[in-house]
């Protein structure tokens, strides 16, 4: 192989691998279905400049509800643990996500389990969450291995499962009025964890850590903000 054929190679596995870098929102078609409707979601970003899709009622207003229903993020669909994500892992995630968010909403709301259980004349929001996904895929390629020869290295690293891989946290959530019954706040995102050093070792609820504290950091801003923007500017 000549050095321009070698050129052309590099460059050509660049561009595609640079496209297919990690994408930092959730795709359609990695959408579970927990949510009633998809309608109306579009890419922002929340209080610490992540990237979230989310869709919010026109005239939402966080201060105008005293109480939340909430017990505990689902598990959505079934869980199917593997090699990878055991089952304690998934109900470790679910633990300490539930309890985050509860911690949260406890500093401006009464939280309950049900919202049956809510007093008379409260104004109460519904929330709806599950953990829908936990996987991790190649991480796209760097800066300095987008070079003709290592390009072609790097491929063949990624193909024989020994790059390095960004753990991924899916979340979905819906929140209610519990008075009218109608949606007000619908949320997918994707969390991302610590990096991996490659396919073959075990993810963990440790690997999270810190993303979930920036996770349960937003929802605190969101719930604290004046109110919320109409829908395409949110």
């Amino acid at each position: 192989m000549n050095i321009f054929r070698i050129i052309l190679t590099g460059v050509g596995l660049s561009g595609i691998l640079l496209f297919g870098c990690t994408s930092k929102v959730t795709k359609e078609d990695q959408y579970s279905g927990f949510l009633p409707s998809y309608e109306g979601l579009q890419q922002t970003v929340s209080a610490n400049g992540q990237p979230v899709m989310r869709w919010v009622a026109e005239g939402f207003d966080p201060d105008a509800y005293d109480t939340v229903a909430f017990e505990q993020l689902e598990l959505y669909p079934a869980p199917h643990p593997n090699e990878r994500v055991n089952l304690q892992t998934l109900r470790e995630l679910q633990s300490v996500m539930s309890s985050s968010v509860r911690t949260v909403l406890a500093q401006k709301y009464q939280t309950l389990p049900r919202a049956d259980a809510a007093p008379a004349n409260s104004r109460t929001l519904v929330l709806n969450a599950a953990i829908t996904g936990v996987s991790a895929s190649d991480e796209g390629m760097q800066w300095y291995e987008i070079l003709p020869v290592t390009a072609v290295a790097g491929a063949v690293s990624s193909a024989a499962g020994y790059r390095d891989q960004n753990t991924e946290l899916y979340v979905e959530a819906y929140v209610v009025d519990a008075t009218t019954g109608q949606p007000v706040i619908k949320v997918v995102r994707k969390v991302l964890g610590e990096t991996l050093k490659d396919s073959h070792q075990a993810i963990t609820a440790n690997d999270f850590k810190l993303a979930i504290k920036g996770l349960a950091a937003d929802v605190n801003a969101f719930v604290h903000s004046r109110s919320s923007p109409a829908p395409g500017h949110n």
